[in-house]
């Protein structure tokens, strides 16, 4: 029965041990590709923006700032019936207009705008949400990578601070600055890739001229990195360019994860086992550990289904007399796992929760059971769900 036990953990003990690895991986920041004068490069800043008539002109005049002569920006107004084309062409950038309420998601506004740059294309393509905010360096650092390396490149992600709202807005950023900092730097190290993020992410035009963008996939970006990997253009971090959004009320904090998450392991379950078997195939240990960061759930739910398995493994371990070192295993990564989050909380963390706020995880992963049970009988959200701005 000890054998059973066993069989039964492996998936836990491996998903969990691997994500301890990452945590530890991805304390340090990574050294930075080669790059030249981002003006080296003709580039146009792509900003999909549906129904964003409340924060566009903001957005755009902190992006006029950045861009300077950078590049030349180019609005795709999706779908609106707001203002939204009204204000960019306010703010003094190109605007195109879609109208198609068939075909919805970010991925039919950037393949009607590559359409539209096919006339002139230029060298480099950035995509920025319309939420979302760069500085001029960041963007000069991402547009001369892209360049430099002829290779899809992806910026930092990160909310903004809020660490005088509630903890589990805290906590959201928190997991934000995880999954998209210490992750993203593990899998950089060990598979040479890097998830694509939808936001302050740059591609040549001669990898997004073929790429598939026209899809309604709620993870899109995730999808077209992997599919660019897979087709040889593996997506680089470039750490020092950062693209922030604001923090969302708690609320909309849970809407927001049901979208990423849902998505995140709907992508999971499609792709993450077809991940594996390629790259068992082929002896390929870069693509093994992509298909495993593939398949770690988000770290709550992670966590969650650890002890779950826990629980029925120690009563059935208790009721056969079996050996403990299944759950013992097990239970040494998930301590493992703890003190890789410590560490990265350390590690800049602290500056999107607070020590009060980070003893408060396990009411954050309570808080989120709900979600889970709803994508346990429906599946993950079939589309963007909007939130309320603050």
């Amino acid at each position: 029965m000890t054998f059973v036990i066993a069989l039964l953990l492996v998936p836990f003990t491996l998903l969990t041990a691997c994500f301890a690895i990452e945590l530890f991986t991805g304390l340090r920041a990574l050294p930075q590709p080669r790059r030249g004068n981002a003006g080296s490069w003709r580039a146009v800043v792509v900003v999909p923006a549906h129904n964003e008539e409340d924060v566009l002109a903001a957005s755009l005049q902190a992006l006029t700032d950045a861009t300077g002569a950078r590049a030349h920006i180019l609005v795709v107004a999706d779908n609106c019936t707001d203002s939204t084309a009204k204000i960019a062409r306010e703010a003094g950038v190109e605007v195109i207009e879609r109208n198609d309420s068939s075909r919805r998601g970010k991925g039919f506004a950037l393949d009607f705008a590559r359409h539209h740059l096919r006339r002139d294309p230029p060298a480099v393509v950035v995509m920025i949400d319309a939420d979302c905010r760069i500085d001029g360096a960041s963007l000069e650092a991402l547009i001369s990578a892209c360049g430099a390396t002829g290779r899809p490149c992806q910026a930092t992600n990160l909310q903004q601070p809020a660490r005088a709202t509630s903890p589990a807005v805290q906590l959201s950023t928190f997991a934000f600055f995880i999954k998209n900092v210490i992750r993203q730097r593990a899998l950089q190290r060990l598979a040479g890739r890097a998830h694509l993020l939808g936001t302050g992410m740059a591609l040549p035009w001669a990898i997004l001229a073929d790429a598939r963008l026209a899809t309604d996939n709620i993870v899109e970006d995730m999808a077209l990195g992997q599919e660019l990997s897979d087709a040889g253009h593996a997506p680089l971090f470039i750490e020092d360019a950062t693209v922030w959004s604001d923090s969302e009320t708690e609320s909309n904090t849970l809407s927001q994860r049901r979208r990423w998450e849902g998505g995140f392991l709907q992508n999971a379950t499609r792709v993450g086992p077809a991940m594996l078997g390629i790259s068992l195939a082929k002896g390929d240990l870069q693509g093994l550990w992509a298909a495993i960061n593939t398949m770690i759930p988000p770290a709550a739910l992670l966590i969650l289904l650890d002890l779950a398995a826990l629980l029925v493994a120690a009563v059935l371990a208790l009721i056969t007399k079996s050996s403990a070192w299944p759950l013992l295993t097990l239970l040494a990564a998930i301590l493992g796992a703890f003190a890789g989050l410590g560490f990265a909380w350390r590690a800049g963390g602290w500056r999107f929760v607070s020590l009060r706020g980070l003893a408060r995880m396990p009411f954050y992963m309570l808080w989120k059971i709900p979600m889970y049970f709803t994508f346990a009988r429906h599946g993950a959200p079939k589309e963007w769900e909007r939130t309320g701005r603050r």
